[in-house]
């Protein structure tokens, strides 16, 4: 089958590189891809193109550019593609119609971002609610990366079998713990050998509320803070370590300014924490858990997903900066310590969500042939 991927861009994020993945897994026999970009075309694009997926900029101008629609019905009646997948909300909304308009029945789409109070960082509302929900039926389902993003589009109105559970993956070999980079990331950025090493990743917008972190990291003296990420509330979050007093143990890393990536961040760490308190799915600590890190987390619906015998490293926390720097706190006491890779990391394994994806573009061309 021939398969476009719809997504509103393609910087760093963790939807654009789940895409990534994804893609490297799908047989080619049994999907061939094309992604189309509806803005930035940033790194994760160039990304996808060295994987050897083509990929097109369409060259959005903003939300209300309804010139995007014709281009992009253009560009799925000329590929002949077989059915559409979208990814995000603006590109959800613009992408089913387009495939509506250019005759693609078959139409999935993957909700990766939807909060109780927000998508995608942003603050919903009645308006994002009613446009969701009105191109939602136009196609053949969606879906949800977490069971609990799954109850949130029930409350919204989608019908229940209108939605699958897809749960997001990881390559767990990439994460495997190495004693060697551990010592080679700490030496390269100045960390001390015997340092305990607090992580965070992630995009560093005001909803992940790295402050909290930081604030948490600066009250226990002694302790290093290792973030990962790009963002606007970057230098905010250093200023802030600066005002506390913490400047010179808070550090924030990212590969794209020639730093280490996320598994070298992990390998230097002796914690993973994720403060953010309303998650979709919560995939860096699947990651850390793959790293052999014991974690603390605001929240985690693909944690909290699971029986707690299939994570038993991670544990939940409350989102106040004095809670979080208490339990930090409690976790250096008992010292670093590199734990089992628990059976939550092979039951999200990117071959499992591969399998998944392909199961629900065979049910969505088999009911696109009835209709």
């Amino acid at each position: 089958m021939k398969v476009v991927h719809v997504i509103t861009g393609l910087g760093i994020g963790g939807a654009e590189q789940q895409l990534r993945l994804l893609l490297r897994h799908l047989p080619r026999d049994a999907a061939q891809c094309h992604v189309v970009t509806l803005t930035n075309p940033g790194v994760v694009a160039d990304g996808i193109r060295a994987d050897g997926t083509e990929v097109t900029h369409l060259g959005m101008a903003g939300n209300r550019d309804l010139s995007a629609v014709p281009r992009l019905v253009r560009l799925i009646r000329s590929g002949g593609f077989d059915l559409v997948h979208t990814h995000l909300y603006r590109a959800c909304v613009y992408g089913r119609v387009a495939a509506r308009l250019a005759g693609v029945r078959a139409v999935v789409a993957t909700e990766h971002s939807l909060g109780d109070s927000q998508i995608e960082g942003r603050p919903l509302s009645a308006g994002t609610r009613a446009l969701y929900r009105a191109t939602e039926r136009m196609g053949s389902g969606t879906a949800a990366v977490s069971a609990t993003v799954a109850h949130r589009l029930r409350a919204w109105g989608v019908a229940d079998d209108r939605i699958r559970v897809v749960p997001n993956g990881i390559d767990p070999a990439r994460f495997r713990h190495d004693a060697a980079v551990r010592a080679a990331v700490r030496g390269r950025l100045g960390l001390p050998p015997a340092g305990y090493v607090v992580s965070g990743v992630g995009r560093l917008v005001r909803a992940k509320r790295f402050d909290l972190l930081v604030r948490a990291a600066a009250a226990n003296p002694g302790t290093y803070l290792l973030l990962a990420g790009t963002g606007p509330e970057r230098g905010d979050l250093l200023r802030l370590a600066a005002g506390l007093g913490a400047a010179d143990r808070v550090m924030v890393v990212s590969a794209l300014d020639g730093g280490p990536d996320v598994p070298e961040v992990l390998a230097a760490a002796d914690l993973f924490v994720s403060p953010c308190p309303e998650e979709a799915f919560g995939l860096a600590v699947v990651e850390a858990l793959a790293a052999g890190l014991p974690v603390l987390y605001a929240a985690c619906p693909a944690i909290e997903d699971l029986p707690p015998y299939d994570a038993p490293g991670a544990s939940r926390i409350g989102a106040g900066p004095e809670e979080l720097a208490a339990a930090i706190s409690r976790q250096r006491r008992a010292g670093p310590v590199r734990l089992p890779v628990p059976r939550a990391v092979e039951q999200y394994h990117i071959a499992h969500t591969a399998d998944r994806v392909l199961a629900l573009y065979a049910s969505a061309l088999a009911s696109a042939r009835k209709k």
